[in-house]
Parts: C-alpha cells; structure tokens; sequence
C-alpha cells in the first residue's frame, strides 16, 4: 500500500531538515558533543574529531577519557559523574590532547535535556580551547606570587630597619681601653667569625647588646640581619609568636600571618637579650630549634628551615636558676658554648673618662651646646662613684647635667653622685646597691653564712644577687681566701 503523497513530502522534509542541522553542527568552529541519559556519549562534531584527531568509534562511549590528561581525568570523570547524579548543568576544565599530541586547557559545559515529565533524555555539550587565557592566569600567578615574595622580603628588611633604629644601642661603639674590657674584646675577636652560639653575662647597663652586635659585625653575616629580641619584655603568651611566628587565625586577634623573629634573622643573627625570663615551655621550643635549625609557626603544621647565629645575653645566675628547676639544664648546655662576662663599671674605672667625654660631646651636639672642657673634680667624683647602673646610668647623668648645665664647662651636680645604700642589715642586699669599699665585708659576710659555697639558691652569690661567675671574678680581685669559709657542718 502506497503511502500518502502528504505524509511522503513530510517525511522527506524532516530528512532534509536533520541533514541540513548535521551539516550545520559539524560545519560550525564549535566544539559540540552529546551524551545519553547515563552519560554515554554518543556524538561528536566534526570539529571535535579533527580536534583530537580520532574517528567517533574511538570516542563514543567513554573512550573519549583516553584524550583527557592523565593528572586531569579523575577530577573530570567525578564532576561529570555528579551531574549525571543530580542533572545540574556540567562544567569543568581539563586537558585534552589535540590531534598533534599537544595539550591544551579546555573549558566543557553540558546541559540536560528534559521531556514533559522531567527526565532527563539527552545532554548538550560544548567545549572551548582556553589554553592562552590559562597561561596568562598561571603568569598571573607567578607574578603574584614574585610580588609575594618581594613584599615578605620587603617586610622583613622594614622591620629589621626599623628595630635597628629604634632598639639602637645606647653607643655607638666600644669605648674603654681597660685591661677588663681588652680581654673582652680579645674573646669577641675569637668568636665573631664564627658561627658559634656565645652567652654573654653581665650586670644591667654594661652594654651586652653592644657586645653582641659587635661579634655579628666581626661575623660573615654582618652583611644580614640582626635582630634583637628582648625576653622579658615580652608576655609568656606572646613569645612563641614573637619568635617564631604564627599563621592567620592561630589565635584570637590573629588576622594575618606573621613571620617570627628567626624567619626575619634567617642569613643573619638573632640576640635574645634577657634569656633567663624565658617561660619553661617556650624554654622546650627554643631547644628544638637550636637542635633543628628549624622553626615551626604558631598553628603551622609544616618546620621552616632556618639559618641563624644565636647570641644570649642574661643578668640573671642561670647555674642557680637550674638548680632552682626554672630554667633548663639541656637549653643552658646549648647556649653556653662559648661564654663572655662583661665587668661592671666600677671594675673598669680606667674607661670612665672616656666615657664621659664621648656622651658630652655625643648629647652637647645633639642640644646644641658648645662644651669646651670637662671639670677635673667632676671626672675624679665619676671615678669615685660605684654605679650601681652600670654604662646607662652614666649615660643617664650626662644627658640630665647638659640639659640643666649652662657653663662651657661639663659639671655635674655632685648630690646626684652622694650615694647612700639602704641600711637593712640584711646580708642578702644586692652588691651593686653597696659601696665599693664595702663590696669585701659584703663577700665574706656571705661566704661565711653559706660556708664558703658560691653557686647555687643557698649559695652566696645567691644571697649577694649577682652571677657566680661575677663573684668569683671579685673574690680574686679582693684577695679573698674563699677555702677558710668551708667549714663541716
């Protein structure tokens, strides 16, 4: 039975209607697909095929992943996996090997074909070569991260800058040419080219952190950071963070990342000044890291290596804080390496004029006064006085008297010289609040009491309030026959 002449031209319309649209599509620069409702893909274009340069029976089904980058086919394969789960629209980026066997970035985006009822019956796909866009993102990237890394380093040299001026030291350079202070600086000759952790130990106000900078520029990393950290100054909460940094949100009031102390020294040297007020688990860290060389972040999971020279400074009896349990034996072993004692003024009174007349000239200019001479009668009570504050308080008095001084003639007021200790009775007062001329009753006082014993809480340089090392130095000075005190008890 012949077919209606009607439905004959419609069918060839419909024809000639698929055959224009497959003409269309495979003729259009567009890269287009389809796929099944269970993402079986069924049709490629021709630009697709001479893309990659494959038949369709090389690519139909899921053969086309052989195509795909092999870092980029799991992530392709999940994504489309979930949308042929949930029917949202696809769209991923991947790697497609081209016909020359070069890959390329490309952009895929898939919609889903619905009938009246929903479900789905076919998806719609498109792709895009966005191989050049992707490299100016990944240059993108490498910029940014170059201009990253300058802005660290630009940070780090800000505030190494910054704390150099305003941490600056109350000299500018060693000033004294006593036998007491020659042999100090005999040591820091020794060790300065080295990279050798150095203690140096000393009364407040001798100038330790001019010591320490001096060995860093005697160094081979004079030409990098220094950088000074003061211990005690710092609340035990904030030191791990001071020191060795944390990361964005590893604490309250954490916004950003901050690089610690170490990272900013990295090349160069850090001075950790008063390190006996170190808590005990900071204590612990520290340890670490001068056995590691490494550093860890507050709230970072990942060690930052480290190159940094370590120099410590204390007033305090680290020996006595040991035996006391307040400061750790193994951290005191490693930072004892080589050890420097810095005398006390009154021990080396030779320097004193010296002193004196580099601060007059140093303070006159700064206040902009014209000093021709320095009194004979001041200078004699300078060397008379004990200073108990060692280098800063002559600094101190010699700013104080210039500011209120008018003659061309240095003077100062000799009241602010009339020391006069707290009589207590005690013979625990601390030796620099006595005179000089007391300082050896005061020693034999105490050695008597603790039975000749020098170190140690019950010990007399305990009582005495300063570092053994600085008692056994004065014991030898003064002529002191310490034996004659160790009697049994």
């Amino acid at each position: 039975m012949m077919r209606p002449m009607a439905s004959i031209d419609y069918d060839l319309d419909l024809a000639e209607r698929a055959s224009a649209l497959e003409l269309i599509v495979n003729s259009a620069p567009a890269l287009i697909h389809t796929a099944l409702a269970d993402g079986y893909i069924d049709f490629f274009n021709q630009t697709w095929l001479d893309y990659v340069g494959l038949p369709l029976d090389e690519l139909e089904g899921w053969k086309w992943t052989a195509a795909i980058h092999p870092d980029d086919l799991a992530g392709i394969l999940a994504k489309w996996r979930a949308s042929l789960r949930s029917g949202e629209p696809f769209l991923h980026e991947c790697r497609v090997r081209r016909a020359d066997g070069e890959y390329r970035w490309m952009l895929h985006h898939k919609v889903a074909v619905r009938d009246e009822h929903g479900n789905i019956g076919k998806w719609h796909g498109s792709s895009i070569d966005i191989e050049d866009r992707k490299r100016a993102e990944i240059g993108l990237h490498s910029a940014l991260d170059e201009v990253k890394r300058l802005k660290d380093q630009l940070h780090k040299e800000n505030i190494v800058l910054r704390e150099e001026i305003v941490q600056a030291s109350m000299f500018d350079e060693v000033i004294g040419s006593s036998p007491a202070l020659s042999a100090v600086l005999r040591r820091v000759r020794k060790v300065a080219p080295t990279d050798s952790t150095v203690l140096i130990t000393g009364e407040t106000g001798t100038g330790k952190e001019l010591i320490a900078r001096a060995i860093h520029q005697g160094s081979k990393r004079r030409g990098r950071p220094f950088v000074t950290v003061n211990c005690a100054a710092l609340p035990p909460s904030l030191i791990a963070a001071e020191l060795f940094g944390h990361e964005k949100g590893a604490f309250t009031g954490a916004a950003q990342r901050r690089l610690g102390r170490f990272e900013l020294a990295d090349g160069g040297t850090i001075f950790l000044d008063e390190i006996g007020d170190i808590a005990a688990e900071t204590q612990v860290t520290l340890l670490r890291v001068l056995q590691e060389h490494d550093v860890e972040r507050v709230g970072g999971s990942r060690p930052i290596r480290v190159d940094v020279r370590v120099i410590v400074a204390t007033n305090r009896d680290l020996q006595a804080a040991m035996t006391a349990g307040t400061f750790r034996s193994d951290l005191f072993y490693r930072l004892n390496v080589f050890p420097i004692a810095i005398p006390p003024l009154r021990e080396r009174t030779e320097d004193i004029p010296l002193l004196a007349e580099y601060f007059v000239e140093r303070y006159a200019k700064r206040l902009g006064r014209d000093i021709k001479n320095i009194s004979k009668k001041t200078l004699a009570s300078l060397q008379s006085y004990p200073w108990p504050g060692n280098i800063r308080e002559l600094q101190n008095v010699v700013e104080r008297s210039l500011i209120i001084g008018e003659s061309e003639t240095f003077t100062v007021d000799e009241s602010w010289l009339a020391y006069q200790p707290a009589e207590t009775g005690a013979r625990g007062q601390a030796l620099p609040q006595r005179l000089a001329t007391d300082e050896k009753a005061a020693i034999e006082a105490a050695l008597a009491e603790t039975r000749g014993r020098i170190s140690g809480p019950s010990g007399a340089a305990t009582k005495l309030g300063i570092p053994a090392s600085t008692l056994e130095s004065k014991i030898r000075m003064l002529k002191i026959n310490k034996h004659r005190f160790k009697t049994p008890r």
